[in-house]
């Protein structure tokens, strides 16, 4: 099967995940439904394991392809970040949700009363969440670092084959790293929600990877129309 391909079928997997994500009882009412939620999470962070396996593959055989991503959107290109989403992306949803949430549940949070959201992330989790983040964004940096260095040697595939061939494969492990930390970024994040958290979150990541590539979808067709 050809990466477009499966790169399909995996959409189509996520948007049955998030259906699945969506039914979730939130809050649960009992240690089994709590459960059935932290199963969920695995589930969804399994999938996106399943697709970086995958995308490794198709690296290793075509790294240029992989690059100019074929099966994407105009807008999802526009913002793509060394082949994909840029992993600080998931702390900017993270605040984002948890501010939402919190300013939508102020009045009960001043009475005492807590529902166990993402606006009510505890101090503990709030600094954790921020040194994953500052680690992030340093790794983030180095990687960009390694691609800028990549593309300031252009001048060498002037060279022999095998000097092409070398550059490839330096860039094949650049790619596979920012792979590696945009997963790293995810399953990172869950291990410090709860299970209902990691819900949200998963749900609010989803659903934004869905309308971004509605979009493009509808201005891809709009300019070819």
């Amino acid at each position: 099967m050809s990466f477009e391909r499966f790169h399909e079928q995996w959409y189509e997997q996520l948007n049955h995940l998030l259906q699945l994500l969506n039914q979730a009882p939130r809050p649960p009412s009992n240690e089994e439904q709590n459960e059935n939620l932290r199963k969920l999470v695995q589930k969804t962070i399994s999938h996106y394991n399943e697709y970086y396996r995958v995308k490794s593959l198709a690296i290793k055989q075509d790294v240029l392809s992989v690059l100019s991503a074929p099966w994407s959107t105009c807008l999802e290109r526009s913002l793509h970040w060394v082949a994909g989403w840029r992993p600080t992306t998931a702390f900017h949803l993270i605040y984002t949700e948890a501010s939402i949430q919190f300013e939508s549940q102020i009045v009960d949070i001043l009475r005492g009363l807590r529902n166990g959201d993402l606006g009510d992330l505890s101090p503990i989790q709030f600094g954790r969440v921020s040194e994953l983040q500052c680690d992030t964004v340093r790794q983030e940096n180095s990687i960009t670092d390694e691609l800028s260095q990549w593309q300031d040697g252009a001048s060498d595939l002037l060279g022999t084959c095998s000097d092409m061939e070398e550059k490839i494969e330096v860039l094949v492990k650049i790619v596979e790293k920012a792979d590696r930390l945009r997963l790293k970024t995810i399953e990172n994040l869950v291990e410090v929600l709860t299970p209902r958290q990691g819900v949200e979150f998963l749900i609010a990541a989803t659903e934004l990877q869905f309308a971004i590539r509605g979009w493009g979808l509808n201005y891809d067709r709009q300019r070819s129309g």
